[in-house]
């Protein structure tokens, strides 16, 4: 058992039957009354921030959680299932869990959250772009780029993003995951 002293950003704590990470912590000692912590907190599992004040010496449930690196191998009725690079041990995790699963590429990268002590994934950070090849687009037509115009385009995921007129089929596009938006052409 942990107590307020010990809180710092990143720290994760079991509270009101919910595993949070602290987004922010301020200690205060007013001249008059007791001293306090004032947090904010995220919940791991719905993604809410909330904000707390400890009184001072609370003692606090620390969680201890560890990132892992996994590789995207396949989907199927279970779920999403990855590996892990260093043990090659295969997990499914249930599509809610998932930011955009669409923009998922078999072989790409994610980082997974597990709650250490019993080994149960708590959350999948997706990179924050991914690139992609476009697999269908409309051709643009000619002439028609007086304005910052956005054509719907499939990428080899099977998701649907809005592009520049001047994308073709073929060409790679770098795409936000947390949004879905285009951010840029590559080039190889």
């Amino acid at each position: 058992m942990a107590t307020t002293s010990d809180i710092r950003n990143g720290l994760c704590i079991n509270w009101n039957d919910d595993i949070y990470s602290v987004v922010e912590f301020q200690h205060v000692k007013p001249g008059k009354g007791n001293a306090f912590v004032r947090t904010k907190l995220k919940s791991i599992s719905s993604g809410k921030n909330i904000e707390y004040t400890f009184p001072a010496g609370h003692k606090i449930d620390v969680v201890r959680v560890e990132r892992r690196n996994f590789q995207f191998l396949y989907k199927d009725d279970l779920g999403y299932h990855f590996m892990n690079n260093e043990t090659f041990e295969q997990v499914a995790i249930a599509p809610e869990m998932l930011e955009s699963p669409q923009f998922l590429k078999e072989g790409g990268e994610v980082e997974i959250l597990f709650h250490a002590e019993q080994e149960i994934p708590l959350t999948v950070d997706m990179p924050q772009n991914i690139i992609l090849q476009v697999t269908y687009t409309e051709p643009g037509v000619r002439g028609d780029t007086a304005t910052n115009t956005l054509k719907p385009a499939t990428v080899e995921t099977g998701a649907e993003v809005r592009v520049p007129l001047f994308i073709n089929e073929g060409d790679l596009v770098k795409i936000d995951t947390k949004s879905g938006a285009y951010l840029e052409r590559v080039k190889v």
